[in-house]
């Protein structure tokens, strides 16, 4: 411990320059993720863990100041995951899924959903949180997914099913909490007594949010086809690629869009009209730069895992945990079912769409900011006024940070187990 100890003041002694940290960041993490592969786990759970060891929870060599500074870096990456995503979301290939993927989609969103909804109401019995609750279940977290997909270079009908699931589930997603959050608003404002300007004009901000990232992307993407025409080197795709990635990452972050749907719409306008050989040069390129992006990312994501925020998780977090796993697996196996899909995808989909993390956290920031103020006066502290609203955001912020450093450690487990059990991981693992 003391050995510990004085890492953690030598580096709040002397603060590295962001250029060597992050190289650092890089060099280190590279071989925790080698250390987890001895014990047939996946890379991603090493950069998590050593993003832990070096974030608040323990070293605080990345304080929030300088994970503030490196948050561009996140985007870069999820702006990179979309991209991959849609660029596996070829619509011949999905349409001889048939509609069983759609039926999926929809079955385990909004099975999550539903059974969150009840169980939270059950344990709490407050119909605000129960609605909050359940319409951030249904968020995922696609770069779990992918990169333990990438890891093991997993090919076949359930890899297939999973890239569309993860990829079009956050829309979805959006869409219920959109919905679901108005409903909550319009409760609050009733119960205060105020009026809360209607049902519609609640809603009509996530409904735009979606469209907008749509046309965004749909207008890069169509860009990006123009711009390749004629370009033969791979470098040239590459700096291309690396182009309207940032730049749709760029707007989607000053418009407030959705990053994920905006890079994912454009991936998948480019792998359904541009010709074969591009596509093969554009995956060669992605999985040339993705492994570092995966480092970084899933590095900063592990310093943001407060792990001290664990005791405070409590029966309320145990109830959503069994509930959004439950509501997942069931409603895609009944998703399966009915749209007839293929038997390893019925079995073991569910498994591999657990991950949670930044979208959650992210509505739940927004659930923070929204609803502070809003309904009744439930208590004073010194001069200041504290409302059920207030109490909600406080109560919904630290349970889904909390339960998503249980989602984050466990998805990507589940979802090698799910690819190995349906026979999708056919090579030996890579070393």
């Amino acid at each position: 411990m003391s050995f510990l100890t004085s890492i953690q003041h030598y580096f709040q002694a002397h603060s590295l320059p962001i250029l060597a940290l992050i190289g650092l960041v890089a060099l280190v993490s590279f071989y925790f993720g080698k250390l987890t592969k001895t014990i047939r786990l996946p890379l991603i759970i090493g950069y998590m863990f050593f993003g832990v060891i070096i974030g608040p929870s323990f070293l605080g060599i990345l304080t929030p100041s300088i994970q503030s500074q490196l948050s561009f870096i996140t985007e870069i990456a999820l702006g990179f995951v979309a991209l991959t995503i849609g660029l596996e979301l070829n619509l011949n290939d999905l349409r001889k899924q048939g509609a069983g993927i759609i039926s999926i989609i929809f079955a385990e969103s909004f099975g999550a959903f539903i059974l969150v909804f009840f169980v939270v109401w059950l344990v709490t019995g407050n119909i605000v949180l129960a609605l909050i609750f359940g319409s951030i279940a249904p968020a995922s977290a696609p770069a779990g997914t992918v990169a333990v997909i990438k890891e093991y270079r997993a090919k076949g009908p359930l890899t297939k099913a999973l890239y569309a699931v993860v990829g079009f589930d956050d829309g979805l997603g959006i869409i219920i909490f959109g919905f679901a959050s108005a409903i909550a608003k319009n409760i609050l404002n009733n119960q205060a007594g105020i009026s809360s300007g209607g049902f519609f004009s609640l809603i009509l901000t996530p409904l735009k949010e979606i469209a907008l990232s749509i046309i965004i992307g749909l207008i890069v993407g169509a860009l990006f086809c123009i711009l390749v025409r004629k370009l033969k080197s791979s470098s040239d795709y590459f700096i291309h690629i690396f182009g309207i990635v940032l730049l749709m990452v760029g707007l989607s972050h000053a418009f407030h869009l959705s990053l994920i749907l905006t890079n994912m719409t454009a991936g998948i306008l480019i792998i359904n009209t541009q010709r074969h050989n591009l596509i093969e040069s554009m995956h060669k390129e992605l999985t040339n730069v993705i492994p570092l992006l995966f480092i970084l990312f899933f590095t900063l994501a592990g310093t943001s895992l407060r792990i001290g925020v664990l005791p405070s998780l409590g029966f309320l977090g145990i109830a959503y945990i069994l509930a959004r796993s439950a509501g997942l697996i069931g409603g895609s196996r009944l998703g399966a079912l009915f749209g007839k899909v293929s038997k390893n995808v019925r079995n073991y989909i569910g498994l591999g769409i657990l991950s949670q993390a930044g979208v959650a956290i992210g509505l739940s920031l927004i659930v923070k900011q929204d609803f502070g103020g809003l309904g009744k006066v439930v208590e004073t502290t010194g001069t200041a006024l504290v409302t059920s609203g207030d109490q909600i955001g406080t109560i919904v912020i630290t349970t889904v940070t909390a339960t998503c450093i249980f989602f984050e450690i466990v998805g990507p487990i589940l979802t090698k187990i799910a690819l190995k059990k349906a026979g999708e991981i056919n090579v030996e693992e890579p070393e």
